[in-house]
């Protein structure tokens, strides 16, 4: 479990995120990364399974699943950055490496993003 400081938390940490985030999406996730305006700030997870991922034992197991690997994504960038995981519903269907696997390309393709516009302003 991610400690609490780590956690995304509110609709308007969710809402900058998904705002001012770069975005890179697959069939199976979709994640969304911003520098938050305070470099010092912990950096924070968070996730978004709706109903249409299944039922309430398969979100959450997507949820720890996912939970699991943005654990190491806090350990490599302790500060200054906001990430927001959306599942979609063929993401309901993998294992645990083929989300792992999915996740991992889906960050790389976000951080990617982010710094070629870090590097345009």
């Amino acid at each position: 479990m991610l400690p609490r400081q780590h956690r995304v938390r509110t609709s308007s940490e969710f809402g900058f995120a998904l705002r001012s985030g770069a975005r890179f999406g697959g069939r199976n996730l979709v994640v969304f990364l911003a520098d938050l305006p305070d470099g010092e700030a912990p950096s924070t997870v968070g996730f978004l399974v709706s109903k249409k991922v299944g039922n309430a034992v398969t979100r959450n197991r997507v949820k720890r699943r996912l939970r699991e690997k943005a654990a190491g994504f806090v350990a490599e960038r302790p500060a200054g950055a906001s990430l927001v995981v959306r599942a979609l519903p063929p993401a309901a269907g993998l294992t645990f490496e083929e989300l792992a696997a999915d996740f991992e390309r889906m960050l790389r393709g976000a951080v990617s993003k982010a710094e070629r516009r870090r590097g345009r302003r």
